[in-house]
């Protein structure tokens, strides 16, 4: 499934499998399902608030189920509408390389741009097009602008 980030899997919460959810973004909402770790699960309790969710969802049994899928996207269909040009999904971005630096390991929603997590170090390269060059989906790979980024 290829989808839209709504947030990432957190710090578990009781013993149920029920966890925080890390980083949400409203493609959460009122969704019935999520994909993590590759595996489409169903919500079947949701709590906490908009700022701090907590979820439980099907296949994850336990406090030490969802302790190890903390940190995997929660992705959650994206609309059918075609994409504009120069727009990505997440998914479509994540594992892409860029050279140097290593791989994109997430993108966060910034306060003013999405923002690309990359490699081991954690480099963060703003998604604006004074710092990305070029995105090739095909070959997997990101060109920066490094006189732009500093590095």
């Amino acid at each position: 499934m290829s989808g839209r980030a709504a947030g990432r899997v957190g710090k578990p919460h009781g013993r149920d499998g029920s966890f925080y959810v890390d980083e949400p973004s409203d493609a959460l909402g009122g969704r019935a399902r999520v994909t993590i770790a590759g595996v489409e699960r169903e919500i079947e309790r949701r709590a906490g608030t908009d700022e701090r969710p907590l979820i439980r969802v099907s296949g994850v049994g336990d406090r030490d189920a969802a302790g190890a899928l903390r940190g995997e996207p929660l992705l959650v269909d994206e609309p059918d509408a075609p994409l504009e040009t120069d727009e990505w999904l997440v998914s479509d971005l994540v594992g892409c390389r860029i050279d140097g630096l290593g791989y994109v390991e997430r993108v966060l929603d910034g306060p003013s741009c999405d923002v690309l997590e990359v490699g081991p170090d954690g480099v963060l390269v703003p998604f604006v097009s004074d710092a990305v060059k070029r995105v090739d989906i095909e070959s997997r790979e990101i060109e920066i602008d490094r006189a732009f980024l500093g590095v």
